[in-house]
């Protein structure tokens, strides 16, 4: 069955003496595909199916097993997250995340979530922060979205002094109990990275200090609810 695709490659192997093994990530899922003669330097594939090219891929769909690439029509390259060693680990960071959330909830979301990032970081827009806001989002997917609209004791939506990855989110100052406060920023910071529509965002000027702040909250949350634990956060925190 031929089938058009939008999606990006996540991945690539050699397969036999000359072709590749490409998996393509879209709104439909994870697809493995044969890209015949792909390591050829001759041939048609050689120059787009490298990890991180997106675009339109015409193939003969299999449901099982691996399906065949016929034509690509790449559209976006990420040139600019190639030729930087720093957007290149952050990006491998939330590509193998978005996978990872996306097999535990397989929703288009994710996907366009990830896709969304992605387009950021590659437009010059922090990295660091982006990745943030898509951790943040991602954790809904997971089942395990922190309270951030109301104190996650009493449910008081005022006097929110502080929030806890240990309790799960925003502490008001009545069911506060020695936990480790943070300034007012980050709470709105955290709070406005979940809700921030990734597309729209036009400036990104956040102090180290208030990032400082929220990516602890972020990690030491993931550590404690989400499961998930990758060799590509390791290397993107020594990098940093």
């Amino acid at each position: 069955m031929y089938k058009k695709i939008e999606g990006i490659i996540i991945s690539e192997y050699p397969f036999e003496e000359s072709s590749k093994i490409i998996n393509v990530f879209s709104s439909e899922g994870i697809i493995g595909l044969i890209a015949k003669g792909a390591k050829k330097t001759k041939s048609p594939f050689f120059t787009v199916t490298g990890k991180f090219s997106y675009g339109i891929f015409n193939i003969v769909y299999k449901e099982k097993g691996l399906s065949k690439l016929i034509d690509v029509d790449v559209t976006n390259d990420y040139r600019s997250i190639k030729k930087d060693i720093h957007k290149i680990s952050y990006a491998t960071y939330i590509t193998e995340l978005s996978i990872q959330v996306y097999k535990h909830e397989s929703s288009k979301d994710v996907y366009n979530l990830y896709i969304s990032s992605l387009n950021k970081i590659n437009e010059g827009y922090n990295p660091n922060i982006i990745t943030n806001i898509l951790e943040l989002k991602l954790l809904k997917y997971l089942g395990v979205k922190p309270v951030i609209d109301r104190c996650v004791s009493c449910g008081n939506s005022t006097d929110i002094i502080t929030i806890s990855s240990y309790r799960g989110g925003y502490i008001c100052k009545n069911c506060y109990k020695n936990e480790k406060k943070v300034s007012s920023k980050v709470i709105s910071l955290i709070r406005m990275f979940y809700y921030v529509d990734i597309d729209k965002i036009t400036k990104l000027d956040v102090s180290e200090e208030l990032m400082k702040e929220v990516e602890e909250f972020i990690n030491d949350y993931y550590e404690r609810y989400s499961g998930i634990y990758l060799k590509s956060k390791i290397l993107l925190s020594t990098i940093k």
